[in-house]
């Protein structure tokens, strides 16, 4: 020690003891205590510290922090938090015991378009909860801490796996269950309450649902336009928010059976045996690329006999798979509108999936169900054929009407009509077989963009039949085209070019209808573009398998005995009286003449 430090703590002691001399006090004399306190106090300082740190203890400050939050229910918040994973071939449930709730959803059969584990919801995307209302105010099951205990049980050969957490606080207990079946992608639920009945002030339970949509696919902005909330009254009325509108709300004050959040190729739902009392619903589409849509859906549960039971489904949209689940869920797929949905629902889905269980390859699937149906629609396209053929064999006839009453057109219509009747002909028979066509045509479009099927499904140099085809990136957007050129739809649309050509040689039309046939596909062409290839593949061999029919139908039919048909159909029809149709139709035709000379 230096002489330094020896002269500092000599100071340092002289300044103590001067302390202790003059300015430090005794300590008086505890007054005596009374007989009522059961407790004395001790005159040690070492026991007086001991009894200071006992009541300061923080475990006694948060049970009385929790005591006064949650009341009855405060034992249930202490404890661990612990991951529980409950699963089957075809899906992955992780809960956390805080909570005992759903923190994470993995579906095993599929991966994302960049090839990652398909995960449709998590911690950080998902916030569910259950909230009860008791003395305290409303309280969340999310900060409770269960305890697990996991089993496995047969029903009719089938294992079932079944995690069960209890939370108890005294002689009361909240018990949440989970079961999931091998082979399915339905989770069962019950939530019952125990000795609990005088704490909860309401016999409802509040389930909110916040989730932020992961991406799963490439094209973002189709994924967005196919992801809405859907719901379905207990009445059996099918409802939905907007799928194009950047935010969209509803306020349901009747009782629905299940909500569901509906991407385009999975769904995310919510399945109430007693049905919701009501529920409110919002989504917004975000302004980034991290999530698809944000949904918020909070529902009012009724308690029956202090329990509800549910189920949430997990998995894909494929119609069939969806139907069986609970009425109505298969409205998750958009198969069209009414006068379409029934080719895709009857005829279309039961064929694809018959057909996938003799072919992987979908573009081969593709093909065949083109053939099927140019096959079955042959009647109709025959029809259609002779009914352009007459229409083609009498067009000097109607050349001839037309020089003759240049300026009064509604006169040559009239005489036209006449001309008809006398012929025997129907300027619709070649339309009106076409017109039954059209619902297999149209359909197409709901089915190929919503065919889970055709998911990351390569045919040629088409990566996936789900999404366009892209050859070529453009450096620039062309309006309502896009940044790439999708190969199949550039075929799609010369077949169709090509089809409309053969045709006219066929028919008697003339003018800008005439022409009207080539500006058609060159829009389709725009429209398409940035659909899933599937779709430009179905209608270019449509288009070929088309040609064919006609060139073949071309080679037995003669056209001069449909001339010879048609003059003894004019022999015969002289003296045959109008039609109650042809006579309305020349009285209303005129009528409009009358009515434009008035004017």
């Amino acid at each position: 020690m230096d002489r330094n430090q020896a002269a500092g703590l000599i100071l340092f002691a002289a300044v103590l003891l001067i302390y202790s001399i003059f300015f430090a006090t005794t300590p008086e004399p505890l007054p005596e205590e009374s007989n009522t306190v059961t407790q004395t106090i001790p005159q040690e300082s070492s026991d007086v510290d001991t009894i200071a740190q006992e009541i300061i203890q923080p475990d006694s400050i948060q049970d009385l922090i929790a005591q006064r939050q949650f009341g009855v229910f405060a034992p249930m918040t202490k404890g661990t938090a612990e991951e529980i994973v409950l699963e089957n071939d075809k899906i992955s449930v992780t809960f956390s015991t805080k909570g005992a709730e759903i923190t994470k959803v993995e579906l095993k059969e599929f991966k994302t378009w960049d090839q990652r584990p398909l995960v449709l919801l998590d911690n950080e995307s998902s916030d569910l909860s259950f909230s009860i209302q008791t003395e305290k105010g409303p309280l969340s099951l999310n900060d409770f801490y269960f305890n697990p205990t996991a089993s496995t049980v047969d029903v009719e050969g089938n294992p079932v796996s079944i995690i069960t957490f209890i939370a108890k606080a005294g002689t009361g207990s909240i018990t949440r269950t989970y079961s999931l079946a091998e082979g399915g992608y339905v989770l069962d639920k019950s939530l019952e309450f125990a000795g609990l009945s005088n704490s909860l002030k309401d016999t409802t339970i509040l389930v909110n649902w916040d989730a932020k949509l992961i991406r799963q696919e490439q094209d973002i902005e189709e994924s967005r336009r196919k992801t809405n909330i859907n719901f379905f009254t207990a009445e059996e009325s099918h409802d939905y928010l907007s799928t194009t509108s950047e935010t969209d709300d509803a306020d349901v004050q009747e009782p629905l059976k299940w909500v569901s959040f509906s991407q385009r190729f999975f769904t995310t739902g919510i399945i109430a045996s007693n049905n919701f009392s009501s529920a409110k619903f919002n989504q917004q589409t975000p302004q980034d690329t991290l999530s698809i849509k944000n949904v918020q859906a909070a529902m009012v549960l009724p308690l029956d006999n202090n329990k509800v039971d549910l189920s949430y489904y997990f998995g894909p949209n494929r119609y069939n798979t969806l139907k069986k689940i609970t009425p109505g869920f298969e409205k998750n797929v958009d198969m069209g509108y009414f006068f379409v949905s029934w080719v895709n629902k009857y005829i279309i889905v039961n064929l694809f999936q018959f057909l996938e269980k003799y072919f992987t390859n979908y573009g081969i699937i593709i093909i065949i169900i083109v053939l099927i149906i140019k096959v079955a629609l042959t009647p109709l396209t025959y029809k259609s054929y002779i009914g352009m053929a007459k229409m083609r064999v009498i067009k000097p006839e109607i050349d001839e009407l037309k020089a003759k009453y240049p300026d009064d057109p509604t006169k040559m219509q009239q005489e036209q009509m006449k001309l008809f009747g006398q012929l025997g002909v129907s300027p619709i028979s070649g339309c009106l077989p076409l017109l039954f066509q059209m619902p297999f045509l149209f359909a197409m479009f709901f089915f190929f963009p919503n065919a889970i099927e055709l998911r990351q499904q390569s045919f040629l140099w088409a990566h996936d039949l789900s999404t366009y085809d892209s050859i070529l990136r453009l450096p620039f957007t062309i309006p309502f085209y896009g940044s790439h050129v999708s190969l199949f739809t550039i075929l799609m649309t010369v077949s169709q070019i090509a089809y409309t050509h053969f045709n006219n040689q066929l028919t008697a039309q003339t003018g800008p209808m005439k022409n009207l046939g080539y500006i058609m596909p060159v829009v389709f062409m725009f429209v398409l573009n940035s659909f899933p290839a599937a779709l430009s593949f179905y209608y270019f061999v449509s288009n070929m398998v088309t040609f064919g029919q006609q060139a073949l139908i071309k080679l037995f039919v003669d056209d001069a005995k449909i001339r010879e048909k048609i003059e003894q159909n004019k022999v015969k029809n002289v003296d045959k009286k109008k039609s109650k149709f042809q006579q309305k139709l020349e009285d209303a035709m005129k009528a409009a003449d009358a009515n434009k000379k008035t004017k």
